[in-house]
């Protein structure tokens, strides 16, 4: 095994001078055999596909064969070879892999509070924003600040529309009356109508009247018999909301008006315009109406009387931090043990609610 490895080897050596020592004759001879065979296999294969490695090897070949010569010499034109050459040029001086391109993108939470601070003020443009940024002490182009905005479709600021209804009522209520109708189905189904009106300020509820024909003239009625018992002249109170039902006529209007409150109709079919009055009669319905049988107008407004009663001097509420709109008034209760004190219980409504107070 070893004697025939020897003898390979050995004839390798040998044929190496032999190769060297051969004339020219018999090297040119052996190109034009080459050649012809790369002719044959060209006619069978009509495209040949090189790997990038066999363009390194021509290309660097190439500087070793004058420049006439390479259309006799290589199975491709002069100008293909001229080409991987320059690719291989560029790629030797190709230094994008080790540079950062362009600016660092700008970090989400960036983004995000770019489109708060326009959304929260419509007036803003892309400078003022920036300038707010700035002020917070992140360092941000004020282009940055115009592409982020550009395309999330955030027009520029004198472009903008005006609030919306849902920050009109958010800033202003403190300011803000509703008025809606409720029906009732009474027990020989009979549909009665109950007229209420809720304060956002303190979630104070009144009843302005209920009747089974809620017309125009009935509404501006309660409207006024409401306020000759009320004091609706605080400037606390600048607005009023309502829907664009037919029984709030223009005489409806402007007995508010001369109170001093300004009538805003809410868009057609949006309930959600006018949310927190529709959220008092909602929770009036699960706790109450949905839970008794009402047998006439008369036992409504009896009903509905004593719960709003027990709505604006007991019953806590999530926006005014667990105190009732009394409490808001005047003032949380002093803070006490309850281990040292007994609760007393009274039953509203026939048992229907219960209130809790701390017995004396």
């Amino acid at each position: 095994m070893i004697m025939s490895m020897v003898y390979a080897v050995t004839r390798r050596l040998l044929s190496l001078p032999a190769l060297l020592l051969r004339r020219d004759v018999a090297k040119d001879a052996e190109l034009l055999v080459l050649r012809q065979e790369n002719a044959v296999l060209r006619r069978h294969v009509p495209r040949v596909r090189y790997e990038p490695a066999d363009r390194l090897w021509f290309a660097a070949l190439s500087h070793l064969i004058p420049r006439r010569r390479w259309a006799q010499v290589f199975p491709m034109t002069p100008a293909t070879l001229l080409a991987w050459h320059r690719e291989l040029v560029a790629k030797k001086w190709d230094y994008s892999q080790r540079r950062r391109p362009g600016r660092p993108p700008t970090a989400t939470a960036v983004k995000a509070l770019v489109l708060r601070m326009a959304a929260d003020n419509p007036g803003w443009g892309h400078r003022r924003i920036h300038g707010e940024l700035t002020r917070l002490g992140h360092r941000i182009a004020a282009s940055t600040v115009w592409n982020i905005l550009h395309q999330a479709g955030i027009d520029p600021a004198p472009r903008r529309t005006g609030p919306t209804w849902k920050q009109f009522l958010t800033d202003q209520a403190q300011h803000i009356v509703a008025v809606d109708f409720l029906h009732v189905d009474t027990i020989n189904l009979t549909r009665i109508y109950a007229l209420v009106l809720l304060e956002h300020r303190s979630r104070r509820a009144h009843l302005l009247g209920v009747t089974a024909n809620p017309t125009g003239p009935w509404t501006t009625q309660a409207a006024r018999n409401f306020l000759m018992d009320t004091d609706m002249d605080s400037p606390n109170r600048k607005f009023l909301i309502r829907d664009r039902g037919s029984q709030f006529t223009d005489t409806f209007d402007a007995v508010f008006t001369d109170a001093g409150l300004r009538v805003l109709k809410s868009p057609p079919q949006a309930p959600k315009a006018n949310a927190h009055c529709e959220r008092f009669i909602g929770t009036l319905r699960r706790e109450l109406l949905d839970r008794t049988l009402i047998l006439n107008e008369r036992h409504l407004r009896r009903t509905l009387t004593s719960y709003l009663e027990h709505y604006n001097e007991h019953r806590p509420h999530r926006a005014l931090n667990q105190l009732c709109p009394s409490q808001t008034e005047t003032g949380p209760p002093r803070p006490i043990d309850l281990a040292e004190h007994r609760v007393h219980r009274t039953a509203v409504l026939g048992g229907l609610i219960n209130e809790y107070q701390i017995a004396s």
